[in-house]
C-alpha cells in the first residue's frame, strides 16, 4: 500500500499589491532611523535580492480559516473524496484568523475545527487540529499524516497550508514587502497506484536560531507599544538556509533509495529566490552536480512569500498545468522542501 496525493487545491486572493504601491511607505530599520536612501531605491535593491514584483493580500472580508475552505474544497473536488470519509484535517498555519483592522490572532477554535464546520462533515472520528512549524508547516502536516496511515490510524487525510501574513506586517519595515497570503490544500490516501512518499527528513534547530523569525514592535519608535508584528533576522536565515537545507534535502534524498539524476522537480519554499536559488546549487553541488535548468518551478514573482501556503500552492499549479513549461509526468520523482521559524527545515522525496 502507498500513500498518495489524490487531489490538489490552493486559493489565491485576488488583491494585488505591486511593489509600486510601497513608495508612500515610511521604513525605518530595527533601531527607529531612517533609511538612508529614497523608496525607490529601496524597493529597487528588494526586487533584485528577492525577485519578488508583485504579492497578494487577502480581500478584508476573509480569514485565514476562509482561505484555508476555499482550498480543501476544491483538493476534494480534485480527489472526488466525500469529505466524511476524511480521517484528519491538518492545517498548518502560524497566526490563526486575524480580521482586518484587528490586532489579536484567534486560533480557538482551531483553523481545522473551523474548515470542518464550514465543510459540514458530521463525522466525528474525522480529527481536526493545527501545525505550528513555521513556513515547513505545511510539509511537516504531510509527514504527520503518512505517520497516521503508517500506523493504521487514518487511510485518508485532508492537508492544508494557509496564512494571511498581511495581517501581521510592520508597515514601517522594509521586510514586509516580502509577505503575502494564501492557501493549499491536498487530499493523501492510501492507494494501490505507484509511488507516494518514499522518504522525509525534518528537524528543528533551536539552541542559537530560536529567534531568527519572532514577534517585535514596529521599527517607528511613535507606533503603539502594545502592537507586535512578523520580524526575521534576514542575514542569519540566509545563513542557516545554505547551511542547514541543502544537507537535509540530500539525506531525504538518500534515504528514498532514488539518485539526483532521477529527481525531475523541486517544490521549495518561495521565501526569497535568491536564497532558493543559491539552496538548489548547493544541494546538487553536494552531489558534484549543477543544477538543471527548469528543475525549480517558482511563484515568488507575483506571489510573495506566503508561509505554509507556497509549496502546496506551487505544487497545484504545476500539476494542473498553470505554470508555463513546469509539468509533471506519471511516475517522476519530485522533492517538497522547506525552511522556517523554529528554525525548522524538512523535505520530502515524492513519487508523482
Amino acid at each position: 500500500m502507498n500513500i498518495k496525493i489524490t487531489g490538489t487545491g490552493s486559493y489565491i486572493p485576488k488583491v494585488i499589491t505591486a511593489n509600486a504601491d510601497f513608495d508612500n511607505h515610511e521604513f525605518y530599520n530595527l533601531d527607529g532611523t531612517g533609511f538612508p536612501q529614497d523608496n525607490k531605491t529601496t524597493i529597487a535593491k528588494f526586487k533584485a535580492i528577492t525577485g519578488i514584483e508583485e504579492r497578494r493580500y487577502l480581500e478584508e472580508n476573509l480569514n485565514t480559516s476562509d482561505m484555508a475552505v476555499i482550498a480543501a474544497q476544491k483538493a476534494l473536488e480534485d480527489a472526488g473524496t466525500d469529505p466524511e470519509t476524511l480521517d484528519y484535517i491538518i492545517v498548518a498555519h502560524n497566526y490563526g484568523d486575524v480580521k482586518h483592522e484587528s490586532i489579536q490572532s484567534d486560533t480557538v477554535p482551531s483553523i481545522a475545527t473551523r474548515v470542518k464546520y464550514h465543510l459540514r462533515i458530521k463525522n466525528p472520528k474525522c480529527v481536526g487540529y493545527d501545525v505550528l512549524f513555521g513556513c515547513p508547516g505545511w510539509i511537516e502536516g504531510l509527514i504527520q499524516a503518512q505517520a497516521f496511515m503508517k500506523a493504521g490510524m487514518a487511510k485518508k487525510c485532508l492537508v492544508i497550508g494557509a496564512e494571511a501574513l498581511s495581517r501581521v506586517v510592520d508597515k514601517h519595515d522594509r521586510d514586509s514587502m516580502i509577505f503575502s497570503d494564501g492557501a493549499g490544500a491536498v487530499v493523501l490516501e492510501e492507494t494501490e497506484e505507484e509511488g507516494g512518499i518514499l522518504a522525509h527528513e525534518s528537524g528543528t534547530y533551536a539552541f542559537n536560531e530560536a529567534n531568527y523569525i519572532y514577534f517585535g514592535k514596529s521599527n517607528r519608535t511613535e507606533a503603539p507599544d502594545d502592537l507586535r508584528y512578523i520580524k526575521m533576522n534576514g542575514r542569519k536565515i540566509y545563513e542557516f538556509a545554505l547551511m542547514n537545507v541543502p544537507a537535509a534535502m540530500k539525506t531525504c534524498l538518500e534515504n528514498s533509495g532514488k539518485s539526483i539524476k532521477d529527481l525531475k522537480k523541486v517544490f521549495i519554499h518561495q521565501a526569497n529566490e535568491k536564497m532558493d536559488e543559491a539552496i538548489i546549487k548547493r544541494f546538487y553541488k553536494l552531489h558534484q552536480l549543477e543544477a538543471p535548468k527548469n528543475v525549480m518551478p517558482m511563484t515568488i514573482q507575483e506571489l510573495g512569500n506566503s508561509s505554509v501556503a507556497t509549496v502546496p500552492t506551487l505544487y497545484d499549479l504545476v500539476v494542473k498545468n498553470k505554470i508555463a513549461d513546469q509539468q509533471l509526468e506519471k511516475g517522476d520523482v519530485v522533492m517538497f522542501a522547506s525552511v522556517g521559524a523554529g528554525m525548522n527545515v524538512n523535505a520530502i522525496v515524492y513519487q508523482y
